[in-house]
């Protein structure tokens, strides 16, 4: 750590009475706390400022025709807290996180003079005990207990274990896990599902033990919440942990927002994870142990030297995820007025808006009211082509949306002050510059660091746009969203023309990217991009992005690239849907497979093989299982079937119903369709979880798969049966 971290803020917090808690990094490494004064402030309009207000406070008129344009800064807390909650909620506007007031108001960010490496990280895991022959561990459940809580601090793993089957040795290990946080004193806790199992799990057995989670600095304790994380289209319900002064950091929870990106994981359990990215045993090389749920209990008991290599490889790869995915939030922290926890779980827009309140502040201007946002079109997205094309290019606009803005310079409607061109400008600029220091990096963890740092300016610079047409955002604009996205397809359409009249065979174009066949035209990617980007608006810049084997077109923003290596990339949830039975997945890998020539067998061969397997249900349950993500929680959805008939049922609500303890919003359902005890019965009424199958009492409904085959063919049916088998895309493969 350079000299300049000697006043670095790794940990903040502010406490219910307003006090401010900071743990500073000192030159060595070391930390140390300190208190700071929390001054908060907040904007209001003239009403609900008018008559008398609590001595001390600082009222400024804020400039600009904003509605909110009373500034307000407090001396304390306690008159702030009284000021916004007397009932003047609809006249008031603050910024909600304190923390976050704390680093407007002081004009700092965390970890000033820090690298990424000067963290003090943590990662934890846990494993447990279950009274129940064959079921799962659960905290409430007297009997069932922690068995050891493996961490690992650096390159050191220390293995706290429960010494005997006794409460009081649970009581110990618990206590002892307090004290190892307090004595190592980490920033950050880093687990794999550790908010709704790890923690949870803990804060439970606490309880019922007397032992507090007293895991934060400043002598505080944990605090759990209600949380919520919004992953695409769906939230994801979770037991929200925050330990004041560290950062608790989810890995399941942020592996969920990686893979929005390439949607390619199948699933988001530590070992698949870590065989996806790379970091496990089987990829590394190292002799990674394997233990099955079932077996962690028994070898806690008859091998315990197993049992504590195969946590120490939990923590390991943990380690490896969170390598890859914590430094953009590091980096976030970093440069905005945040905390660690707040970037990884709060949204895009959240963090502009308060980017822009920053801004608002330091200006003393005064804060517009947000508005809705009507309808308006979206970019541009057509698929060209259907079947398999060889040879194929992918070309994009970099930061399409982010360009058009800066090109046009037009500011929000309600941005008075003007402040978000101007910061989306300085921000892009601090983007490049991370992005040519990475390119020009003396060593690989310098590149690393300034790799994270620029990746974190580019996710918040291409949610700057998003913003615009989120409806009930403060400086939220319908208009000049719509205006960049009509701006946008029409670009993307004359680039489409253009590649079309030098020669070349565009299959799919989406938002800003365009997949082509160059047909033997051009000799490089280069080649052709040259006389692209020549009639290209200043500014824009089209850059290719990567070359395919092969390509299986199927209907827009659906369809397979094939590397030419054995990897294949699927998109769209017609080919990969994780809701899909797993039997109709591996059908639609196997046709896209021999579509590609790597596959001898004839897919309807295949599909006869099923057809003959599930009529004389031979084939495995697991295979017809269905999995998805309950859409709400299901003791609300029961809630709605009580109190309304006509509610839509749900076969996985349904199922999830079934399960003890209820499963959250956002949770995997895996159920199955049994068949019917008498004529007529709704598919809903028939779903049963996949530990529920019993092949004479409730078997699996073969003609409801049966069907569900027919359908699958009807789709495919032109590329199952080809005239001929297509060509191999590499002969060696065969």
């Amino acid at each position: 750590m350079n000299s300049a971290a000697a006043r670095s803020i790794c940990g903040l917090w502010v406490s219910p009475e307003g006090r401010v808690h900071l743990s500073l990094a000192d030159a060595d490494g070391g930390r140390r706390e300190e208190a700071a004064v929390l001054l908060p402030f907040c904007w209001a309009v003239p009403e609900a400022a008018e008559g008398a207000l609590p001595e001390g406070v600082e009222m400024v008129e804020a400039k600009g025709p904003g509605r909110f344009n009373r500034l307000l800064r407090f001396s304390d807390w306690r008159s702030f807290r009284a000021f916004v909650g007397e009932g003047r909620e609809a006249g008031v506007e603050y910024v909600r996180s304190m923390e976050s007031q704390y680093l407007i108001g002081a004009g700092e960010t965390l970890f000033e003079g820090m690298r990424w490496g000067d963290l003090r990280r943590c990662q934890c895991d846990i494993e447990t005990a279950c009274s129940v022959a064959g079921g799962f561990s659960q905290a409430r459940r007297a009997r069932d207990r922690v068995l050891a809580i493996g961490l690992r601090l650096g390159d050191r793993t220390q293995i706290l274990e429960l010494e005997e089957d006794s409460d009081e040795a649970e009581r110990r290990l618990l206590v002892a896990f307090g004290e190892a946080l307090r004595r190592e004193d980490p920033d950050t806790i880093e687990g794999h599902n550790i908010f709704r199992f790890d923690l949870e799990f803990l804060r439970v057995r606490g309880r019922r033990l007397g032992v507090a989670c007293d895991w934060g600095r400043f002598g505080e304790a944990a605090r759990f919440r209600s949380g919520r994380l919004k992953v695409a289209e769906r939230w994801i319900e979770f037991p929200r942990c925050d330990i004041p002064g560290r950062l608790v950091f989810d890995t399941y929870l942020m592996v969920l927002l990686y893979d929005l990106t390439t949607r390619q994981m199948a699933s988001y359990g530590l070992k698949e994870v870590a065989r996806h990215l790379g970091i496990s045993g089987v990829n590394s090389g190292k002799i990674r142990t394997y233990l099955k749920g079932s077996e962690i209990q028994s070898a806690f008991h008859e091998d315990r030297a197993v049992f504590l290599s195969y946590l120490a490889d939990d923590l390991r790869e943990t380690r490896g995820i969170a390598d890859l995915l914590l430094p953009t939030y590091f980096a976030q922290a970093s440069s905005f007025p945040l905390t660690m926890q707040e970037a990884s779980l709060r949204g895009t827009s959240g963090k502009v808006d308060l980017l822009m309140l920053q801004e608002y502040y330091r200006a003393r201007e005064a804060l517009p009211e947000g508005g809705a946002v009507d309808a308006f079109e979206g970019g541009f997205t057509r698929s060209f082509e259907r079947g398999v094309f060889r040879e194929v290019w992918h070309f994009d606009v970099a930061s399409l949306y982010p360009s058009l803005l800066l090109n046009q310079g037009r500011n929000p409607v309600h941005d008075s002050l003007g402040a978000f061109i101007p910061l989306l400008r300085k921000l892009r600029k601090y983007r490049l510059r991370y992005k040519n220091l990475a390119r020009a990096a003396e060593n690989q963890e310098w590149q690393a660091e300034y790799e994270a740092r620029q990746s974190s300016y580019k996710i918040l610079i291409n949610s700057f746009y998003g913003y615009l047409g989120f409806s009930g955002a403060r400086f939220a604009d319908g208009d000049l969203a719509a205006a960049v996205t009509r701006e946008g397809r029409e670009l993307l359409q004359q680039l489409i023309r253009t590649f079309q009249a030098l020669g070349c065979r565009v299959l799919e174009a989406d938002t800003d990217g365009i997949y082509l066949s160059a047909e033997g035209k051009y000799d490089s990617p280069e080649a052709l991009l040259e006389p692209v980007q020549r009639g290209l608006p200043m500014g824009i810049e089209l850059e290719f992005d990567g070359r395919s084997e092969a390509m299986f077109c199927y209907k827009a923003k659906n369809y397979a690239l094939y590397d030419g290596e054995g990897q294949i990339l699927l998109r769209g949830s017609a080919l990969r849907s994780r809701g899909m039975e797993p039997f109709l997945q591996e059908l639609t890998h196997h046709l896209i497979r021999w579509l590609f020539g790597l596959e001898a067998e004839p897919p309807h061969e295949r599909l006869e093989k099923y057809r003959r397997g599930i009529a004389g249900q031979t084939i495995d349950v697991a295979l017809v299982a269905r999995s998805e993500n309950t859409s709400q929680n299901p003791d609300v959805y029961r809630v709605a079937v009580a109190q309304d008939p006509t509610t839509r049922r749900r076969a996985s609500l349904e199922a999830a119903l079934r399960q003890r303890p209820l499963p959250k919003m956002g949770d995997r359902i895996t159920f199955y369709i049994a068949r019917a005890r008498t004529g007529g019965s709704r598919d809903w009424e028939r779903a049963r979880l996949l530990e529920e199958y019993d092949p004479v009492q409730a078997p699996y409904d073969p003609d409801f798969y049966i069907r569900k085959l027919n359908d699958w063919l009807k789709r495919y049916e032109e590329f199952v049966s080809p005239p001929e088998a297509p060509k191999p895309v590499q002969q060696e493969l065969f």
